[in-house]
């Protein structure tokens, strides 16, 4: 048996105490107070006390738990049993339901086993091909990465995740220097707006919970650039195989400096907007743009205050090349 004390609601669980039956429902809360429904369809006796088994009326998930409160004294986040009054569920329905998400819970489990399969090959070609790209002087991997907001506003959570990573570059050294993330930028279409000095992209978070230095608009949210330290060679090959089994996720173009006017190529001028072939795989639009920044930012723009054009330091848009056309139609320049 065990037991366990919860600091938050001031209430203690006693395992090997019963507190609810098969067939009973059950209530779980979760961020934000949201509100999910299950039903008890097996309650075990063991050496540590009962453990109550669950399935999700609505997802039909199966879980377990040792600890459920009364929903009369609910105090936050967790799982709670009907008792004023309990609620129950036919036996014969939670016999159905149970069929229902077992059947569920394998074929989820194949599909889980199919994809470590298919991740695993992945890796194997990974593996082989990060191997004989990595200098052997190398002590980092400069890396582009695009993160996901995963933040819940209403509960003040914050958080994102990575959605995908691209090998740009590596270093012969560990400092963090924005200048030499900066010179990689180029190599991704997607970063390449990042190669233009901007203090507002520079973020230092060397501190406790904090990201590192890194280069972007935001470490939640679109593309960030980070340097990751080798630190053992077999461990560095081993935690990039996945992002080298995909070959699209190798980006070691060597960046190329910035080309004068007459290099870029043709600039083209419309009312009040200037659109330049700005580099090799971004353009750059000037002008009058602020009527239709929402518009720009749609379509793929980032603003940039510290573009370079004749010479001069010039705020502008930057895009990809393959927004040219949907830029170029926008501002009434259509080919």
């Amino acid at each position: 048996m065990a037991k366990y004390y919860s600091l938050f609601g001031g209430t203690t669980t006693d395992t090997s105490i019963q507190v609810a039956k098969e067939n009973q429902i059950v209530i779980g809360y979760g961020p934000g107070m949201s509100q999910s429904r299950y039903v008890i369809y097996k309650v075990e006796h063991g050496a540590d006390g009962y453990m109550y088994h669950l399935v999700n009326l609505e997802t039909k998930a199966i879980r377990r738990t040792d600890i459920l409160e009364p929903l009369s004294k609910k105090f936050g986040i967790g799982l709670y049993y009907t008792d004023t009054p309990a609620e129950f569920m036919d036996a014969f329905e939670v016999a159905i339901l149970v069929g229902e998400a077992e059947v569920k819970a394998r074929k989820e489990a194949e599909e889980a086993e199919a994809e470590r399969q298919q991740a695993e090959q992945v890796k194997s070609v990974g593996r082989r091909r990060f191997a004989e790209i990595l200098p052997p002087d190398a002590k980092a991997v400069i890396v582009a990465k695009l993160k996901q907001d995963e933040s819940d506003h209403m509960t003040d959570y914050f958080a994102s995740s990575t959605v995908r990573t691209v090998v740009l570059g590596f270093s012969k050294h560990t400092r963090d220097i924005f200048s030499e993330m900066r010179k990689y930028a180029p190599n991704l279409p997607e970063t390449a707006y990042l190669a233009e000095p901007n203090e507002d992209y520079e973020h230092r978070e060397k501190y406790s919970m904090g990201a590192g230095y890194y280069l972007g608009e935001s470490k939640y949210h679109g593309w960030i650039i980070q340097k990751i330290p080798i630190y053992k060679r077999e461990r560095t090959i081993e935690d990039f195989a996945y992002t080298a089994g995909n070959e699209d996720n190798i980006r070691l173009e060597s960046p190329k400096p910035e080309r004068t006017r007459q290099e870029q190529g043709q600039t083209t001028a419309q009312g009040e907007f200037i659109l330049v072939d700005y580099s090799e795989k971004a353009i750059a639009l000037f002008g009058d743009t602020k009527p239709i920044k929402d518009r720009l930012s749609d379509i793929g723009g980032r603003f940039n205050g510290r573009l370079t054009h004749d010479g001069q330091k010039r705020a502008g848009w930057i895009f990809q090349k393959a927004k040219e056309a949907q830029v170029r139609q926008l501002i009434g320049m259509a080919e």
